[in-house]
């Protein structure tokens, strides 16, 4: 029983893992984008943006991948995703990507604000471009200062991707759960518990070491 529990466990993690690492794929470059448009001084784009970043951190996870998933075929009369654990997932991943775009930019757009004004102007002063500036200055030193609120994002996410099981998909949660509603055991979910402390644990040694890389900032 140990063993195949374990089985089926690790196929769950594999599909938690998938959902983890397209997530942040997405929501990264994504969060940056939407950052910098919220910094626009094209008022009407900024307005926009940040009015869709307050809907969607202002309402449940849960509630907007329920709406993705099944909003298409109502509305449309046509599903935009396969019946399919494929299908499943890629609408999991599209629905993560844009709620942690937008928890992304909030953190995004605090590290550039928070680097001084004098630097950028120093660079202005050596004839850098403004892109230049961006990725030489401004991007580099916006690092140092969201590592820490965007390691512990990122390890909600990790915890969040048991949100999936809502739509059916065959994560990590759903695989322990299933034990209990066959079997009628319990033990398998107090075991998925050490596959998310480990994974958690691993995540927060990474982040831990790329805090003291990044140390030289100071």
């Amino acid at each position: 029983m140990f063993w195949s529990v374990t089985a089926q466990l690790l196929e769950g993690l594999a599909t938690t893992f998938e959902i983890f690492i397209l997530t942040l794929v997405f929501a990264l470059p994504l969060g940056l984008i939407l950052a910098l448009g919220s910094m626009s001084k094209f008022k009407p784009l900024k307005f926009l943006l940040q009015v869709i970043i307050w809907i969607i951190r202002g309402t449940p996870l849960m509630l907007q991948l329920i709406i993705i998933f099944y909003g298409p075929g109502l509305w449309l009369s046509h599903n935009l995703w396969s019946g399919d654990e494929a299908g499943r997932i890629t609408a999991t991943v599209v629905a993560f990507s844009i709620n942690y775009a937008c928890y992304f930019s909030v953190i995004f757009r605090g590290g550039i604000e928070g680097v001084p004004v004098g630097q950028r102007e120093a660079g202005e002063v050596l004839g850098m471009t403004k892109t230049q500036i961006f990725f030489k200055v401004t991007l580099l030193q916006m690092i140092k200062r969201v590592v820490p609120p965007m390691s512990n994002e990122i390890i909600t996410l990790v915890k969040d991707t048991s949100l999936a099981r809502i739509i059916a998909a065959y994560e990590l949660t759903f695989a322990g759960f299933s034990y209990m509603k066959s079997a009628g055991i319990t033990w398998p979910l107090f075991y998925t518990g050490v596959f998310y402390l480990l994974f958690v644990g691993i995540l927060t040694l990474l982040f831990n070491y790329i805090e003291k890389k990044l140390e030289y900032f100071k």
